[in-house]
C-alpha cells in the first residue's frame, strides 16, 4: 500500500485557506496500491501542531493508535478539545490487506475557527483568479477590442501608461457585436460603460462598475465588502486611450470558489458531445462567484431545484462536497415559494449523503425535512397530495410548460412526493429511524399505486397533467418515467410519446428527460438531444457565443433570461453518471456502478471525481463490435460493472 493522497478534512481538500468551523473535524484519504486486490485494513491519524514531530510521525495533540477500519473517509477527530483558533497538521497512515503499514502522508494543515459550532459547514472561501486577456485588437485611432476568451464573474483591472493623464472610455459585457461590446444586449445580459480618469505615468486601475440594486439587496447573495461590485463579462473595449497596450495589460480578475480542474474529464468520438462536456462543466466552475449555489446574475438567489443540479454536476466535475451542503443548509433555513422545490431538498439531502457518505448534515436536516419537504397536511387517503393551496411550478419559465393544466392533484408533483417518499425511507434507514422507515416505505407504496391509477389514461398510454384533466402534457410523461413510476407494461409507450416530442420542456426538465431516457435504456436519443443543434439544445448557445450555460434554451423563449445559469448544465453531471455510467452503490461509493451508455460512439474515456478518489473509464468499441470497458477506482473500492450491449 503506497501512502495515502488525496487527503480531505472536514471534506475540505485545501483546508489551509479557510478555518474548520466545527470544534471535531472529519478526515479522509485515498487509497492507492500496486495490488488491484488490495484495501485498507486498519488506519493511524495524528494530529499535531509541532510540525517536527508531526513529521518524525509523532503527533502531540493526539495520536490514534491502530483501528481496525476498512473505510478511508469520515473518521472523526478522536483527541481531547481542539483549541480555538489554533493551527494543526494532520497525516495518516494505513495498514494493507497483509497487516502490513505503508507509509505516511505527507501533512495537511489546517486551523481551527475562533468560534467553533458543531453545526457549522466548513467551506473554502471565494477566491480572486487573475486572467490575461485571450485577444486585443485595435479596431480603429485610439480604439481596441479585447476579449477573454470566457465569461465570468469577477471585475477589469487595467495597466495603463499615460503621458498626461485625460479621460478614457471603457465598456465592457457579455455579448458582442462584431468587435465591439453590445451596450444593448436586452434581457439581463450584462453591460457597463464606464468613464475612467488616467493618472500621467504607467498605473494600475481597478475598473469600477455600478452595483445592480436588484442583486445586491433583500434576499440576493452579498458578497464580502472586499470584493466590491462584480459583473459577469467576457468582452472589454477600450475608448480614447493612445498609449501602448498588450494582452497582459488586460486582467480580468475572476471571483471564483477554488476548482480542481483536472479532477474530471471526458472525451468522446463526438467533438459535439466534448464541447458541450467542457461548456457545462465550466459553467459549473464559473457560477460559483457567492459562495452558495445562485440562479444567475439577475437575482444572486438559491433556489433548491437550481441548487440540486448545481449540486449534481459539481460532484461530476471536481472533488468538492461543502459547497453542496452549505447550499442545501442555506435553502433549508430559507426555503423558496415552487411546490416542488420542497421535494428537491430531500434530493439535496441525499445527494449529499450518497456522495460523502457523512451524515451529519443528513441528522441535521432530517426534522425539517419531516415536517415541512413531504407536503404535511395536503396527503389524501389515498397516498397523493392536494396542492390547490400551494404554488406549483411544472416548469419554469412558463412558456415551457406544453399548456400544462394545473389541477388541485397535480401529476408533476406527486411524481415528485412518490420519489421523495422513497428517498425518505432510505433517509430514515441511514439516520437508525427504522419506525420512520417503515412509515415511509408505506406511504410511498400507497402513493405509488394511487398516482398511475388515478393519473395514467390507458387509452393513450401516458399520464394526465392532473386528477380530471383531459390534457396531457409532456411534462407529466416525463417526470413519471423519470422516478419510476411507469409499470414496465407502460414504459415503451411512455417512452416513445417523449421521444416523439423531443427536447420540449425547458434546460431545468432536460436534467430529468436525460435521467429518464437513460434509465429506459435510450441512450442515443438522449446523447442525440446533448449533440443537437436545434434552438432548444446546447450547441445554439455555444453557436451564440456561450461560454456559461444560459438560463433558458434562447431569449425568445425567456426574454429577461441571464446568460449564467448553472440550472442550464445537466449534461456536466448525466455525461458522468450516465454516458460513463459511475454512480454509488452504497452512500460514500465503497461499491460503485459502472454502466457506461455510449449509445452511438465508438469510444469513450474519462474521469469521475468521488470522495475515495478519482474513477477513470474508458470504453472501445473494436472492429468485432463488441465492446471493451476498461477501469481504474481506488483501492477499496468494490465495483460491480454493466458492460453496454453489443
Amino acid at each position: 500500500m503506497h501512502a495515502p493522497t488525496g487527503l480531505l478534512c472536514d471534506l475540505l481538500s485545501q483546508p489551509e485557506l479557510t478555518v474548520i468551523a466545527t470544534p471535531v473535524p472529519t478526515f479522509g484519504w485515498v487509497l492507492s496500491s500496486d495490488d488491484a486486490e488490495d484495501f485498507q485494513t486498519a488506519c493511524q491519524v495524528i494530529v499535531g501542531r509541532d510540525a517536527g514531530r508531526l513529521a518524525r510521525g509523532d503527533g502531540d495533540t493526539w495520536d490514534s493508535g491502530r483501528i481496525t477500519r476498512s473505510d478511508p473517509i469520515n473518521l472523526p477527530y478522536g483527541g481531547p478539545p481542539l483549541a480555538p483558533g489554533a493551527a494543526y497538521g494532520w497525516r495518516v497512515r494505513v495498514w494493507d490487506r497483509h497487516g502490513r503499514p505503508g507509509p505516511w502522508s505527507v501533512a495537511q494543515r489546517f486551523t481551527l475557527a475562533a468560534s467553533p459550532d458543531p453545526a457549522a459547514i466548513s467551506r473554502h472561501p471565494v477566491l480572486p483568479f487573475r486572467h490575461p486577456a485571450k485577444t486585443l485588437h485595435a479596431t480603429g485611432p485610439n480604439r481596441r477590442f479585447a476579449d477573454f476568451g470566457r465569461h465570468a464573474f469577477g471585475w477589469l483591472e487595467l495597466t495603463l501608461e499615460s503621458a498626461a493623464g485625460g479621460m478614457i472610455e471603457i465598456r465592457l459585457g457579455e455579448k458582442n457585436l462584431g468587435e465591439a461590446v453590445d451596450l444593448q444586449p436586452g434581457g439581463t445580459i450584462r453591460a457597463a460603460r464606464v468613464a475612467l480618469e488616467l493618472r500621467p505615468g504607467r498605473h494600475r486601475y481597478r475598473v469600477e462598475t455600478a452595483a445592480d440594486e436588484r442583486n445586491t439587496t433583500g434576499a440576493a447573495v452579498l458578497l464580502p465588502a472586499e470584493f466590491g461590485v462584480v459583473l459577469p463579462f467576457r468582452y472589454v473595449e477600450i475608448i480614447g486611450h493612445a498609449g501602448p497596450l498588450a494582452a497582459d495589460d488586460l486582467v480580468q480578475v475572476r471571483l471564483e470558489y477554488p476548482f480542481d480542474d483536472r479532477a474530471a474529464a471526458f472525451r468522446s468520438s463526438n467533438p459535439d458531445l466534448d464541447a458541450v462536456w467542457e461548456f457545462c462543466k465550466y459553467s459549473i466552475r464559473a457560477t460559483t462567484f457567492c459562495g452558495v449555489y445562485v440562479d444567475g446574475d439577475r437575482e444572486r438567489i438559491p433556489y433548491e431545484a437550481d441548487a440540486y443540479i448545481n449540486q449534481l454536476g459539481h460532484y461530476g466535475v471536481d472533488r468538492e462536497f461543502a459547497l453542496a451542503r452549505h447550499s442545501h443548509e442555506y435553502l433549508l433555513a430559507r426555503p423558496t415559494w415552487p411546490t416542488e422545490w420542497k421535494s428537491h431538498s430531500v434530493m439535496m439531502a441525499w445527494a449529499d449523503y450518497e456522495a460523502t457518505g457523512d451524515s451529519r448534515s443528513l441528522a441535521r436536516s432530517y426534522d425539517i425535512l419531516c415536517r415541512e419537504k413531504i407536503y404535511p397536511g395536503h396527503t389524501r387517503p389515498d397516498g397523493l397530495v392536494d396542492t390547490s393551496d400551494l404554488r406549483d411550478l411544472v416548469d419554469w419559465p412558463p412558456g415551457e410548460r406544453d399548456s400544462y393544466d394545473f389541477r388541485p392533484v397535480n401529476t408533476v408533483v406527486n411524481a415528485f412526493h412518490c420519489h421523495t417518499l422513497r428517498l425518505m425511507e432510505r433517509i430514515a434507514k441511514a439516520l437508525g429511524h427504522e419506525a420512520d422507515a417503515a412509515r415511509f416505505a408505506n406511504a410511498a407504496t400507497r402513493a405509488c399505486a394511487s398516482f398511475h391509477r388515478v393519473l395514467f389514461n390507458p387509452a393513450t398510454g401516458r399520464y394526465r397533467d392532473g386528477e380530471g384533466s383531459d390534457h396531457e402534457a409532456f411534462h407529466a410523461s416525463l417526470f413519471a418515467l423519470a422516478f419510476g413510476l411507469v409499470p414496465a407494461a407502460a414504459r415503451r409507450g411512455v417512452v416513445d410519446f417523449l421521444k416523439s416530442r423531443g427536447m420540449a420542456g425547458s434546460v431545468y426538465a432536460a436534467q430529468y428527460l436525460l435521467e429518464a431516457l437513460f434509465e429506459a435504456g435510450e441512450a442515443d436519443h438522449a446523447i442525440g438531444l446533448m449533440t443537437a443543434r436545434t434552438d432548444r439544445s446546447w450547441h445554439n448557445m455555444l453557436r451564440q457565443g456561450a461560454t456559461i450555460t444560459w438560463e433558458a434554451w434562447d431569449n425568445r423563449f425567456k426574454p429577461n433570461q441571464d446568460w449564467n445559469h448553472a440550472w442550464g448544465a445537466a449534461p456536466a453531471n448525466i455525461i458522468p453518471r450516465y454516458v460513463l455510467g459511475v454512480r454509488p452503490l452504497s452512500p460514500g461509493y465503497g461499491r460503485v456502478l459502472i454502466a457506461p451508455r455510449p449509445g452511438p460512439l465508438r469510444e469513450l474515456h474519462g474521469t469521475v471525481p468521488t470522495i475515495r478518489g478519482p474513477i477513470c473509464v474508458s470504453v472501445v468499441r473494436g472492429a468485432s463490435g463488441r465492446w471493451h470497458v476498461d477501469y481504474q477506482v481506488p483501492a477499496g473500492i468494490a465495483v460491480e460493472i454493466h458492460p453496454p450491449e453489443t
